[in-house]
């Protein structure tokens, strides 16, 4: 009644509502006061439920139970919006980062300190400071996007159902965008994000954390090609330490099939960090690579390096070797050997 009659006068009639309802309930206080609401209101809110519980409540408790529980979540979302606001600040100036004068000039006297030519455009193929920072900043703005943490969110909420519960959720997913690739290939950035949910704060931490170290592509690339006789002797046993991250793998690949380009679309690091070295989606994914690598006739180019009589230096596929090179060699041990977060 009272709410229908701010309601005539105020166009936003429900905070009016609950402005004047707050000095009622000095209690709630603490709820709107303090960043740690959550912890401080369960006594509050117990309290409450109990009464409510054995039929000895009045209005006034009902009306602090619900009270309470709206302040709840506006904190909640202001945290929330508090929280996206930093990451886009954060992200946007990784982002913006770019190597600069100073950055190429560390990097020449690195060189001659290891007895390497001082010019860079000597230098065959090396992964150069200036551009393994340009693919550090994107692999950390693709962790702190506020679009990614959102699906990582949602992959999380949807990956801790059983099993058959979510293959019915990307079953009917996967056939309203039969005829849509961007749709296809947001189900399958669903599914890897899915892999890596449960050790999201780690996999951050890590990237963050790199520092840099010149090697040539060719050199990176021998080294991941390894991981394909580390995957011939891993045992069936160990595959299965992680069943959840197994059974999202196993029905990723079914899902793919013949459609491996999907793959392609995805973030290099999004691909290299989801997939371990034992799938066989991994094998397929290296098995491209090495062609188009090699310049043989594929269907699937990522660049025009061989066309253009270039070396693979900075381009996409020098990219994604090094992100699995970053990942399943040089941080074998956050993939493979660190708790997850």
């Amino acid at each position: 009644m009272e709410l229908e009659m701010i309601s005539e006068s105020n166009h936003d009639c429900l905070s009016v509502y609950l402005n004047k309802l707050k000095p009622q309930n000095p209690q709630l206080d603490l709820v709107l006061e303090r960043r740690g609401f959550v912890k401080d209101s369960m006594v509050l809110s117990e309290e409450i439920s109990q009464t409510v519980r054995f039929g000895r409540s009045t209005d006034d408790d009902l009306t602090k139970l619900t009270l309470q529980e709206v302040f709840k979540r506006q904190s909640a979302v202001s945290c929330i919006s508090t929280l996206e606001t930093g990451l886009d600040v954060l992200s946007n100036a990784i982002r913006c980062s770019r190597g600069t004068e100073s950055d190429s000039s560390f990097l020449e006297e690195q060189l001659k300190l290891d007895g390497a030519p001082s010019s860079v455009g000597e230098i065959e193929q090396l992964a150069d400071f200036v551009t393994w920072n340009h693919w550090k900043s994107k692999m950390v703005s693709y962790f702190l996007d506020k679009r990614t943490i959102r699906l990582v969110s949602g992959a999380s909420m949807m990956f801790s159902a059983p099993m058959m519960q979510w293959r019915q959720v990307f079953e009917r997913l996967n056939t309203s965008a039969d005829c849509n690739d961007d749709g296809s290939s947001e189900i399958v950035e669903l599914l890897l994000l899915g892999c890596i949910a449960s050790k999201w704060n780690c996999l951050i931490e890590y990237a963050t954390s790199i520092s840099y170290f010149s090697a040539t592509i060719s050199k990176l690339y021998y080294e991941v090609c390894m991981l394909i006789g580390r995957a011939q002797g891993f045992h069936s046993s160990e595959r299965a330490t992680n069943s959840k991250e197994s059974d999202i793998l196993e029905y990723l690949a079914r899902l793919l099939g013949d459609r491996l380009p999907l793959l392609w679309k995805q973030s290099p690091i999004l691909v290299a960090v989801a997939i371990p070295f034992w799938s066989p989606l991994l094998r397929l994914y290296l098995s491209e690579i090495e062609t188009q690598f090699k310049g043989d006739s594929s269907a699937q180019r990522c660049c025009s390096c061989i066309q253009d009589r270039k070396q693979h230096k900075d381009c996409e596929l020098a990219e994604r070797i090094w992100s699995l090179y970053i990942f399943h060699v040089f941080g074998s041990h956050v993939m493979y050997g660190a708790n997850n977060a």
